[in-house]
């Protein structure tokens, strides 16, 4: 058998617990009035509109404009958008040509307490069209709950010529920067041009160097920066005051792009959860319960494997937490529902499951006469393919699952309506709990076990399931 070192058991163990106390509770920090999230925990995660409850809205054309099926199905994919950049999976939406009616269901978000649903509608029904303008002629100006004072409505030359506007750019992200003259973090906007929309600022900055360009949401004045310089390498930075949450839910807007006319709010309401917070709690309390029961289990009947097992157990659930909160960068949160919950418990049997197989087989090869060495190398190689053919025949079903039920799904195609939500939640808590079965069931497991018997002290057959003697 490979040697493992004695310090392999102590390095996997301790980045274990770190990921599992990381990813439960979370690391933040405070920088005066915002909270600064540097690690999201299991308190960032959104809850669906069966756990938490939701939203439920119509949406008809404003102005009595006449749509067409195909500027309906933009309207539909242009909210899909802006629901899917804000980590919102667990929706239903749905176009209604015959009737001009566009009617979307989502959850609340995981940080609000006093959810406004007018406010969260609005935010979808905004037409939320960008555009870069010469000057800041405006017609009104009024201030905002904060007593700032806002810009409306462009006028003169300025309304009579758009720079660019939201299709000339590839992609936004909030950012922020230290302010040079206070020292404290500015949040903006950071964007990226396609090549034509290079080439237009380019020649609007070279041309009105010491000028203002105003940079327009909808009829808002939202920034009406200096031109310096020319700007030539694809790139620009919009500053406003914004806070953190503004600066995302911006960025977000432009990327979800422009709708193609304005929409008017024809009924919302709010969603009743079917499930509740207080039996989630229970819920949990109850998973707590059969995890201690579950551990309990495997240390009588395993032993130290099973000690091992409990380890890699609490690793595979964090890392479950972790990709549904959105721990890791670059990867999104994501909309938890009770199908997500069935999908991640039965991912967790699945690694309960694997260890036990491992640990079946160390302790059979023990009671046939082997080596400790010799029944640990033995056991585990017995072990994997096991393990990994049942993995790996999982990890197609949830891919297929999340294939057909995903955003981008191929029953919406057939049916006309969006049926991302339960389905797909059910397959990607499965996918990830199964990856997380790989890392921990086969792989830290059997690294934690060949480090454990290493010790002098540990290098009793007993100890991993043969016979006391």
């Amino acid at each position: 058998m490979k040697r493992v070192p004695k310090a392999v058991f102590f390095i996997v163990a301790i980045l274990i617990l770190l990921l599992t106390y990381t990813s439960i509770f979370g690391v933040y920090g405070q920088n005066g009035d915002n909270k600064i999230t540097y690690i999201k925990g299991a308190g960032d995660i959104r809850w669906g509109i069966d756990i938490r409850g939701g939203v439920e809205a119509s949406f008809v054309p404003a102005d009595g404009v006449d749509a067409t099926e195909e500027q309906l199905t933009s309207v539909e994919e242009t909210i899909k958008l802006r629901l899917l950049s804000n980590n919102v999976t667990d929706y239903e939406l749905y176009s209604d040509p015959a009737n001009d009616r566009i009617i979307v269901r989502f959850p609340w978000r995981s940080d609000e307490t006093d959810f406004d649903p007018q406010t969260a509608i609005e935010e979808l029904a905004a037409t939320a069209e960008l555009t870069f303008r010469p000057g800041m002629e405006y017609e009104s100006q009024s201030l905002d709950a904060d007593g700032n004072v806002v810009y409306n409505t462009p006028t003169g030359e300025t309304a009579d010529e758009v720079i660019l506007d939201g299709s000339d750019i590839v992609s936004a992200q909030a950012g922020y920067i230290t302010n040079e003259q206070t020292g404290q973090p500015e949040y903006v906007v950071n964007l990226e041009f396609t090549d034509k929309g290079t080439e237009k600022f380019a020649e609007a900055t070279s041309e009105m160097v010491g000028e203002t360009i105003s940079v327009w949401m909808d009829d808002v004045m939202i920034s009406y920066p200096t031109v310096n310089e020319a700007i030539t390498d694809g790139q620009c930075t919009i500053s406003g005051s914004f806070t953190a949450a503004e600066a995302t839910e911006l960025a977000n807007q432009i990327n979800a792009g422009a709708l193609p006319f304005a929409l008017d709010i024809a009924s919302f309401g709010t969603i009743s959860p079917t499930l509740g917070e207080s039996s989630l709690n229970a819920m949990m309390i109850a998973g707590v319960i059969a995890f201690i029961l579950v551990a309990l289990f495997m240390l009588v009947m395993f032993r130290l494997p099973g000690f091992v097992a409990i380890i890699a157990l609490m690793g595979q659930v964090a890392l479950s937490f972790a990709a549904i909160s959105g721990y890791f960068p670059g990867l999104s949160s994501f909309t938890m529902t009770l199908p997500g919950i069935a999908g991640m418990i039965l991912s967790i049997g699945m690694g309960v499951d694997a260890n036990i197989i491992t640990a079946t087989r160390i302790k059979e090869e023990l009671w046939v006469g082997k080596t400790l060495d010799g029944a640990i190398q033995k056991g585990t190689e017995n072990s994997f393919w096991a393990i990994f053919d049942g993995n790996i025949t999982v990890i197609i079903v949830a891919v297929i699952l999340m294939a057909v039920f995903g955003p981008s799904n191929i029953l919406s195609m057939i049916f006309g309506a969006s049926t991302t939500g339960s389905i797909y939640s059910f397959g990607y808590t499965l996918l990830v709990g199964v990856i997380g079965n790989f890392i921990m069931g086969m792989t830290a497991t059997r690294l934690m076990t060949k480090s454990l018997s290493r010790f002098k002290f540990l290098r009793k057959k007993w100890l991993f399931g043969g016979a006391r003697g």
